[in-house]
């Protein structure tokens, strides 16, 4: 079975995917310690590894013979939502911390999962340079793709940007996950879903959230409490349908954050007047029910909505295994 050693595993969502479809774990890699917590629980006999990337030595992976070196490097900086600093970010920089591992290791084969504003980023120059280093080796064959969760097998719309990079040594070519004709909906995975812990609603919310319909937003409200409720955003213009959004049963879930409840990405149950519990942010990622999440609540809504959809990587994760 081929080997894998993942950077800035996060809770474990690709991890987790590759592990199903066969590959071998030679260690986890994250610096956060709940994120840590949840990796060694549910994985108890993988090596955990919990430092910062970039403090990570020869001797802890005991093997230069990596198959794959992969990583949901962080990528704050380069989300269409944040500043997009980018490089100039020290979160940006890690990317090319993981290009020197490349360069050090030279594994057959490198995955990277980043945010789809990586494309746009300084109108491609920053996808540009970041590709640069990491085949500044040049014995790499690369290829990118933005994929939407959706598409296979995941209920929820959420797109990121997969960077692949092949060893030239190997005579077989990567080839992305064919889209689904099946596209999961919430009502695939919420009928049915037991309840959890989760954020609650203040009073006053619950009586803006119960007069949203399902699939509504914050233009579903009479006008009166759209002003009051926008305040100042209510005269800024633009669409702003995250704010004050009820999810609907009959479509998938908007992106997940890593807060069911922010102003700007309301995330709120379908039929119930609460945001979404843990259990059912778990299910919209694809995580099984027995996986464990450790920390406290706003680390496990955070932990779980960072995550890449296991579905997801399990997809990927076949094609790669074709290499091998």
């Amino acid at each position: 079975m081929p080997n894998f050693v993942e950077l800035c595993s996060g809770a474990g969502g690709l991890s987790l995917g590759f592990i199903n479809k066969g590959f071998t774990p030679i260690f986890l890699n994250d610096n956060d310690k709940n994120c840590c917590k949840t990796l060694k629980k549910n994985h108890p006999d993988v090596k955990v590894i919990c430092k910062k990337m970039e403090k990570i030595t020869d001797e802890d992976f005991e093997t230069t013979n990596i198959d794959l070196l992969m990583g949901g490097v962080p990528c704050q900086s380069f989300s269409q939502a944040g500043l997009r600093k980018g490089l100039d970010d020290d979160r940006g920089n890690l990317i090319i911390e993981f290009a020197n591992f490349i360069e050090k290791l030279e594994p057959k084969v490198f995955l990277i999962e980043n945010v789809k504003g990586l494309l746009t980023h300084e109108k491609g120059e920053t996808l540009e340079h970041i590709l640069s280093e990491l085949n500044r080796t040049g014995k790499y064959i690369i290829k990118y793709k933005v994929l939407n969760a959706n598409n296979y097998g995941v209920p929820q719309k959420r797109e990121r940007i997969f960077i692949i990079g092949v060893h030239q040594n190997i005579d077989k070519e990567f080839n992305f996950p064919v889209e689904k004709t099946v596209k999961p909906v919430l009502s695939d995975v919420l009928l049915d879903c037991p309840e959890s812990e989760g954020i609650e609603y203040s009073e006053n919310k619950k009586k803006i959230m119960e007069k949203i319909p399902e699939g509504g937003c914050w233009i579903d409200l009479p006008e009166n409490l759209q002003k009051e409720y926008m305040g100042k955003s209510y005269e800024s213009g633009g669409g702003k349908r995250g704010i004050a959004r009820r999810l609907s049963m009959n479509e998938p879930s908007l992106t997940l954050t890593t807060s069911p409840s922010q102003k700007q990405t309301e995330r709120c149950h379908p039929i119930h007047i609460r945001p979404l519990q843990i259990l059912e942010y778990a299910r919209i990622q694809t995580f099984p029910d027995n996986y464990i999440f450790e920390g406290g609540l706003g680390s496990r809504y955070k932990q779980i909505g960072n995550a890449v959809p296991v579905k997801l990587a399990e997809e990927v994760a076949k094609e790669i295994k074709k290499l091998f």
